[in-house]
């Protein structure tokens, strides 16, 4: 059973930082895929940022140039760097993985995390 859990959510105050993170555990083979998804108060979710397998990124236009993603293989995990955070970042954030479980990594299937809040007020 493969499993995403995410950490590092908290209050800050606007114009401050914060660093999620998300390990991946279970019987995994590869991990193609990671992503950071966030569902503001009342909002649908929406995509944040992408990180493939050859550390190719992507991100939303609205946190372009201030959020960072990175990932480390071997070790199953992704981090999202938060900078220069508003109060429109507010929002659950989760954490979303593309996994193969299989000795030949041929199928593969999405798993996502249980969130975690990130809240941004003075």
């Amino acid at each position: 059973q493969v499993q995403l859990v995410e950490s590092g959510g908290g209050l800050v105050q606007p114009g401050g930082s914060l660093s999620l993170s998300c390990a991946a555990s279970g019987t995994i083979t590869y991990i193609a895929d990671m992503k950071w998804y966030r569902q503001p108060p009342g909002k649908q979710r929406e995509w944040v940022a992408t990180i493939k397998a050859n550390g190719d990124t992507k991100y939303a236009a609205s946190v372009e140039g201030r959020f960072i993603i990175s990932r480390h293989n071997a070790q199953k995990w992704t981090h999202l760097q938060m900078d220069n955070l508003a109060p429109e970042d507010t929002a659950l954030y989760y954490c979303n993985a593309d996994v193969a479980t299989d000795a030949w990594a041929s199928s593969r299937k999405v798993y996502w995390g249980r969130g975690t809040q990130v809240t941004v007020s003075s």
